[in-house]
């Protein structure tokens, strides 16, 4: 258990494996990925990550995004995370080459981020999915992160 405001949290919920990766994609780079993705997602109560190829990123059942490999065979390593409402056109329209319109949920405005790219920005990461966990969390708990 840690502690966030004063608050007990259960662990991330990972399982840090991939079914299948790609010829196209390196296992390394995408365990990696998760590994930090992880890492970020301990530090926001009750968020669980779930899944073997497409890693499910919730809070308390409520989807933030999908951490993906090779989807649809694309050859990529990415996040998918809501975003609010219009930024995730915003964002792309900055840098088409770190973000894009994630497939069949960019009209519910998530956002997507690529993170095989070389020097991703953790650190914009780890605020990307802090902003999807705050829209997606009940009250009680974007409070403690606000």
């Amino acid at each position: 258990m840690r502690h966030v405001a004063g608050r007990r949290c259960p662990e991330v919920s990972t399982r840090i494996r991939l079914s299948s990766v790609g010829k196209q994609v390196s296992q390394e780079r995408a365990l990696a990925s998760l590994e930090r993705l992880a890492a970020i997602c301990r530090e926001l109560p009750e968020c669980e990550i779930t899944g073997d190829q497409h890693h499910k990123l919730t809070v308390v059942g409520k989807t933030m995004g999908w951490h993906t490999v090779d989807h649809h065979g694309d050859g990529r390593i990415s996040l998918s995370l809501r975003a609010q409402k219009g930024e995730n056109e915003a964002l792309v329209a900055s840098d088409p080459d770190k973000f894009f319109m994630p497939p069949y949920v960019a009209r519910h405005g998530y956002v997507g981020v690529h993170l095989d790219r070389p020097n991703v920005d953790w650190d914009e990461v780890r605020e990307l999915v802090t902003d999807a966990y705050i829209i997606a969390a009940p009250k009680r708990l974007s409070k403690l992160i606000s």
